[in-house]
């Protein structure tokens, strides 16, 4: 890997770490202190937020990191500028449909919505936020066009310690929902001038009167239609909706439960495949070039290596989920601990198919990808009406439980219909074998102790369990091994005999 690539890798990673960590603080801090009441009301906002984000931007800032990377591969940077006006001006327009449509569903809906809420209050909350952090990601999407990565990782540095630090101020004055609403604003309007200062420069000049040639703007309008669908219809899918039918149709209680149960689930089972999953899909694109051979090879690998590390998560989740959510949010949020272990399962398991969908979308099977979330949103909102209606807080659960399943299997289908392989079934049950025992042996712990104490501890039990019986199970490659061996000679002296010869063991039986 070329210097530069381990530059934009390291600066990539502190930014993703950096603002789920501190986003994380951030969350509870709200949560503690509004309450499963107050945290569903501000949940329930800030996913309309987000929703209105995905519509305004609609394609547009997929297409600045594809279009600019592809001109300036082409040589022909003098295009970027013309582009981006042109992306900018279909975000405004876009921007217009999204606030037209909500100002009326606000006037039919708002009363059953967030009653809490003054109208004209959240209307103009919900103008302003929609509009700057739409233009903020638009913003991301131009520096990862320029794989300026950096950038990403100094708006995370600046915006997110300065809204923890009003969170925890907030908290301490002991502040309304209001208060909250209004940090919320101006973090969007930093995380805005701080990404603007950060690419701006980067934007190369263009000369007067330089106008898009008529194939590749026919290409970004292609992009933008097929992009705005997948990715509206995919934030449906993998969102927090449950949050929504909840407050409409059980309570805001319970809205607040599943809020903090899906954040805190959601974010774990992201930080599992770590800077891999982010380098996964150049990596399938790239072995498809090299033959489908490859790219079916790198497919059973990579599941199996995301295996091995969400399989320890599921495992230690479970078990703990009840002392988690009590360290973390306090006795109120208990209900929410088996919506924490079944959302962290769903999203671990999701997480396990990363290497299926780089293969599907490297082999340009978003037509299938677009089919197979666009029935899964249909599903999703029919099993949300009548499972929320009937059971609450459980019927959500049901609900993307459900979801869930049917997205990983359908998933995996299609990438062993593309492949034309199947992944080592194997030695993921191997593994999840190894992961459950480790579990098992940690559970006595759970009650017995505090709960950040059983937590520490158990996690520890759940590590030192899985990793020699994954070992003795035979579920690691010879070149994971080998690099384990490498790491255990650079001890010198400190070396472990015992360890040294499970290695040595572990290595023989291995799969080449």
């Amino acid at each position: 890997m070329s210097e530069s690539a381990v530059k934009r890798t390291l600066f990539s990673s502190a930014g993703i770490y950096t603002e789920y960590v501190i986003g994380m603080l951030v969350s509870i801090v709200i949560a503690r202190h509004l309450q499963p009441a107050g945290f569903g009301s501000y949940s329930v906002v800030i996913w309309m937020v987000a929703l209105g984000v995905v519509l305004t931007n609609s394609g547009t800032s997929t297409a600045a990191i594809k279009f600019i990377a592809e001109l300036r591969g082409g040589q022909a940077p003098e295009l970027i500028a013309p582009m981006l006006t042109y992306l900018r001006r279909a975000q405004r327009w876009f921007l217009a449909a999204v606030l037209g449509v909500g100002t009326l569903g606000l006037w039919l809906a708002g009363d059953h919505v967030v009653p809490e809420l003054h109208h004209g209050l959240l209307f103009g909350f919900l103008i302003v936020t929609v509009s700057v952090r739409s233009m903020y990601m638009f913003n991301i999407g131009i520096a990862k066009g320029f794989e300026n990565f950096r950038a990403t990782a100094i708006v995370a540095a600046i915006s997110a310690p300065l809204t923890l630090l009003m969170v925890a101020l907030a908290g301490w004055l002991r502040a309304p929902i209001e208060a909250y609403l209004g940090i919320f604003v101006v973090s969007s309007l930093v995380l805005y001038c701080v990404s603007r200062a950060q690419i701006v420069p980067s934007i190369p000049p263009s000369a007067p009167g330089t106008r898009l040639p008529p194939e590749l703007m026919s290409r970004v309008r292609r992009h933008m239609r097929l992009t705005a669908m997948t990715v509206t219809l995919g934030f449906l899918v993998g969102s927090e909706v449950e949050v929504l039918f909840l407050k409409l149709f059980a309570n805001e209680d319970a809205a607040g439960q599943f809020k903090v149960a899906f954040q805190l689930a959601s974010g774990a089972a992201l930080l599992v495949p770590g800077v891999f999953g982010a380098i996964l899909l150049p990596l399938m694109a790239n072995a498809l070039k090299q033959g489908s051979e490859v790219a079916a090879q790198r497919f059973v690998a990579s599941t199996r290596y995301l295996t091995l590390l969400a399989a320890p998560l599921m495992a230690f989740g479970v078990v703990f989920a009840p002392a988690i959510i009590s360290a973390l949010y306090g006795q109120a949020y208990a209900p929410a601990a088996t919506a924490f272990a079944v959302c962290l399962v769903g999203g671990s398991l999701l997480t396990m198919t990363q290497g299926g969908s780089s293969l599907l979308v490297s082999a340009d099977r978003q037509g299938s990808i677009l089919v197979l979330v666009s029935c899964l949103i249909v599903l999703k909102i029919v099993l949300n009406v009548v499972l929320v209606r009937l059971y609450g807080l459980s019927g959500a659960v049901y609900a993307y439980a459900a979801i869930m399943a049917l997205d990983v299997v359908a998933l995996m289908v299609l990438a062993v219909r593309t492949s034309g392989v199947m992944p080592d079934w194997a030695a993921l049950l191997r593994i999840g074998l190894a992961a459950a025992i480790g579990g098992l042996l940690a559970w006595p712990l759970l009650g017995q102790l505090n709960p950040f104490v059983s937590i520490v501890l158990g996690g520890l039990v759940v590590l030192l369990a899985y990793l020699p019986l994954s070992l003795l199970f035979n579920c690691w490659s010879r070149g994971d091994i080998e690099y384990m061996q490498q790491l255990h000679d650079r001890l010198g002296r400190r070396r472990s005999r015992f360890v040294q010869a499970v290695l040595h063991r572990a290595y023989r039986r291995a799969h080449a």
